[in-house]
């Protein structure tokens, strides 16, 4: 086995009233992907920015090619050749690829009037990076015009163009469809041929077994333990995660439907959405799935208000509405958990408890007058319903895990007694205990007959909890499945338009 290119070994962290890390250990070898996963909470975050110089360490050793270093800010992890690309990127939106690529790094020459940014030497050492990769990116094109998977390939020419030899992928493909995953991990195989070593943090069990070469887990701040990917099956690394075993990823108690709750009628948005026939009953889960850019979000955005369609009709009991505006979605029982959890789900700079009530103010103090003690039962009162990790409900939302916010945000609109949910993405972004902990308050409100229409882009979470499956290809629906009937490969069939 070759030497490590990177080293940690006992290095600890802690924070007000917080270990974070406690002693973890891990190694890096040139040209491997070692793969970084854990509950949220478990020390990932922490570890990465440490070694990206983030915050320091409080404890312990960092070896880089077998010579102590220090990694105390983030200009010293670059000289060091670590570079970290986050799930929100480092991208300046205004600026061309080339100028992002070498931001605050810019080639210069001499002048009428002194040193001058040499942009023609700028944009032909980015095409150079650029072809490297394969990619077919035009340096000159402003960042703000490109596709998300696009603007990560050119963090990672940024990356590369530092000299880096240690990458740090942080949930690379959380906003990937399978295709641009595929497409990442060709370039990934490509910076391993270049002997890069390849730090990657993952929520999706599924998908490292073919990226990956080793595994380590960490659970509340420790090191639990390192695989090769090949000797590690599913159930063993939950376990590894958890501390014990998840039997039952998508609990689901099903039942017989109720009356049809929400129906669309040849809804269509010009250039978006085309002829789009869905229902959903009561006590019924409905998944929405298909490729990245296929329509799903967008309908979803006409169904609560946010755009308005051109054609078609909605029907909720059976009723004709015109939902022109968030405002009259809530008032006609709808509730939609936005995929942006943190962007457009939460107020993060308000507590716990108010982000749980503040959507139901106006249903419980009618003459505007909030009596405290009021507000904080209902709080509580949904907290130790739905399990939410908080130190108390005077908590800023920002400080809990993933998966405690989310189920924050599902909170707030339980409190309003919606009467049908779209539910976009439900556990992106968040680990394997708390998605089944979603998982579980989902099917408790299908049980008491709430309507669900869940989008997601995980097959497994589709197939374990709808009861009927809906297929979207190019803003139009392609396909409809029931449960039993239904199966990964029919689905991406359908999704990209071969159904």
């Amino acid at each position: 086995m070759p030497e490590p290119i990177l080293r940690v070994e006992k290095v600890a962290k802690s924070f007000p009233g917080v270990v974070a890390l406690d002693g973890v250990d891990f190694d890096l070898l040139p040209g491997e992907v070692h793969v970084i996963i854990g509950e949220n909470g478990a020390g990932k975050s922490t570890l990465i920015k440490l070694l990206s110089g983030v915050f320091p360490k409080d404890s312990g050793r960092f070896l880089i090619d077998g010579k102590e270093v220090e990694v105390d800010s983030v200009h010293a992890a670059q000289g060091l050749g670590i570079s970290t690309i986050y799930q929100e990127f480092n991208l300046v939106p205004e600026l061309t690829v080339a100028q992002n690529i070498f931001l605050g790094r810019e080639p210069v020459r001499k002048g009428t009037f002194g040193l001058v940014v040499d942009n023609a030497a700028m944009e032909k050492r980015s095409r150079e990076l650029l072809s490297s990769l394969g990619l077919e990116i035009s340096p000159e094109v402003t960042v703000s015009t490109l596709s998300v998977p696009k603007q990560q390939m050119v963090e990672v020419a940024k990356a590369l163009s530092t000299e880096s030899k240690i990458l740090i992928f942080d949930e690379p493909t959380a906003t990937l469809a399978e295709k641009e995953t595929e497409a990442l991990f060709r370039i990934i195989r490509v910076l391993k041929e270049r002997r890069i070593g390849i730090i990657y943090i993952s929520h999706r069990l599924e998908e490292i077994r073919k990226i990956g070469d080793r595994v380590s887990v960490l659970r509340d701040g420790r090191y639990i333990g390192t695989l090769k990917i090949e000797e590690a099956s599913i159930n063993d690394l939950i376990r590894m995660m958890v501390g014990r075993d998840i039997k039952d990823q998508f609990p689901r108690n099903y039942r017989e439907p109720g009356e049809v709750a929400l129906e669309l009628r040849n809804i269509a948005r010009k250039g978006v959405l085309h002829d789009i026939n869905l229902r959903i009953h009561q006590g019924e889960i409905v998944g929405l799935a298909g490729l990245v850019g296929s329509g799903r979000t967008e309908l979803a955005r006409v169904i609560f208000g946010v755009d308005a369609p051109d054609a078609g009709e909605v029907r909720i009991f059976g009723k004709p509405v015109i939902i022109d505006s968030p405002m009259k979605a809530t008032d006609l029982g709808l509730a939609f958990l936005t995929e942006d959890r943190k962007g457009l789900g939460l107020f993060q700079a308000l507590s716990v408890k108010e982000n749980v009530t503040i959507a139901a103010l106006k249903q419980l103090f009618p003459n505007g007058w909030i009596k405290p003690a009021k507000e904080d039962g209902l709080a509580q009162d949904f907290v130790k319903k739905l399990r939410i990790q908080t130190p108390s409900l005077a908590r800023l939302v920002k400080y809990l895990s993933g998966g405690n916010q989310q189920k924050t945000v599902l909170a707030r609109w339980l409190a309003t007694r919606s009467k049908i949910f779209i539910l976009d993405e439900p556990t992106r972004g968040i680990d394997v205990g708390a998605k089944q902990e979603i998982h579980r308050l989902i099917d408790e409100m299908v049980k008491e007959g709430i309507p669900i229409l869940m989008i997601s882009s995980e097959l497994p979470e589709i197939l374990g909890m709808s009861d009927r499956i809906y297929v979207m290809h190019e803003g139009k629906i392609s396909a409809e499945y029931s449960r039993t009937e239904a199966t990964q490969e029919k689905i991406l069939a359908s999704a990209m338009g071969r159904s």
